[in-house]
């Protein structure tokens, strides 16, 4: 039997960084929630970052009048809204060891990715709100745990995409 047949053009899923992107997405009610995970969603693209809007005259520096030796080398604009930004919030308190934190954080990005097809465009953040069970789970990065974080996110994300 032949392989599925996958689209050729994966939609990309851009990263957040800047705090007020992720300030605004938090402050809104959360989209799809389940044992562990929130996921809350806005319409529209990030911020400028600082640098944009200081290379877009929005913003003016204090030495604005000086000359530069040299121009940057980035003359990026900022990105189409109609991508999807992700964001993901794994506190300390609720997953203690960097590994886990890191296999959560493996584990939203790729729900996010197979999922970013079906998705509105926006600022998408993931947040764990509560710990997963140590005595359940006692590996840091057990298979089981995996198994567990990917099936609770493929059914938030298919809830969210509902909603």
């Amino acid at each position: 039997m032949p392989p599925p047949v996958r689209p050729l053009v994966q939609p990309v899923v851009q990263t957040m960084v800047q705090k007020a992107d992720f300030e605004r997405v938090l402050a809104t009610p959360s989209r799809s929630r389940s044992t562990h995970f929130a996921v809350h969603h806005v319409n529209g693209g990030p911020s400028a970052s600082r640098w944009q809007r200081l290379h877009l005259g929005e913003e003016k520096l204090s030495t604005d009048g000086a000359q530069l030796g040299a121009q940057p080398v980035d003359d990026s604009h900022p990105a189409a809204p109609e991508a999807c930004w992700l964001g993901s919030v794994v506190p300390k308190r609720h997953a203690r060891r960097s590994v886990t934190r890191a296999l959560l954080k493996r584990q939203i990005r790729a729900a996010m990715a197979r999922h970013a097809g079906e998705l509105p465009p926006g600022l998408w953040v993931v947040r764990l709100r509560a710990p997963f069970a140590p005595a359940q789970y006692p590996s840091a990065a057990s298979d089981a745990l995996r198994l567990a974080a990917r099936t609770e996110l493929e059914q938030l994300f298919t809830r969210a995409r509902r909603s």
